[in-house]
């Protein structure tokens, strides 16, 4: 990638998080939150992942995808033979929710145009969203049904998306079939972006984080 375009995107996604934290009005301190999780990695990474709210751990460190859901995450990327820094993670909504609650229609409202404005600053190969929230609302489909959806390309625009479960559900349901369909959902990712398949982690089996 050409060096000043790196730089571009960079100082975009500077300008862009500028922004939120100027504009966004369900970041305000009455929200109780501790920080805006704005989204992290390679500004010019070919794959992009979407999950839906900062956790507690997030909200603390300011960072995506931190906690127990995270190190899962991490070692899906690993397994993929790819590096966390090597990609890009965000979330629909930057700031963590009250209660940690599902975020509403609004608050994802407010929130879309930043997530929107990192797809078009990062111009990603592929999305990869986590979990059945983050996949109805980009792809527009409230009744959307992850269990259903998982696994087959869409596209939002032009840039193909694929459904997948969140590594937290993964945590809840940590079985060897759920695995190898999120494993398969990554492997497809891959294939599309155009990077080899590694052949030595077919299942993630035993990848539990601590």
């Amino acid at each position: 990638m050409n060096q000043l375009i790196t730089k571009e995107r960079v100082r975009a996604l500077y300008v862009l998080k500028s922004e939120h934290a100027r504009g966004c009005p369900h970041c305000a301190p009455q929200k109780a939150k501790l920080s805006m999780v704005f989204g992290e990695g390679n500004p010019d990474a070919k794959i992009m992942f979407i999950g839906e709210d900062p956790g507690e751990e997030e909200d603390k460190l300011g960072r995506p995808f931190v906690g127990r859901a995270g190190k899962l995450l991490d070692k899906q990327i690993e397994a993929m033979g790819l590096a966390r820094e090597e990609v890009y993670i965000a979330n629909i909504v930057k700031c963590r929710p009250p209660d940690n609650r599902v975020p509403t229609p609004e608050e994802v409202r407010l929130c879309m145009p930043y997530l929107i404005g990192q797809i078009e600053i990062i111009k990603p190969m592929a999305l990869v969203t986590l979990g059945a929230t983050a996949s109805k609302y980009l792809l527009d489909n409230p009744i959307l049904a992850i269990t259903r959806e998982r696994g087959t390309w869409k596209m939002f625009r032009d840039i193909p998306l694929m459904p997948t479960y969140h590594p937290a559900y993964l945590l809840r349901s940590y079985t060897l079939e759920n695995r190898k369909k999120v494993w398969d959902d990554l492997k497809k990712v891959l294939e599309k972006v155009g990077l080899r398949v590694p052949r030595s982690r077919s299942d993630f089996s035993g990848l539990v984080p601590k």
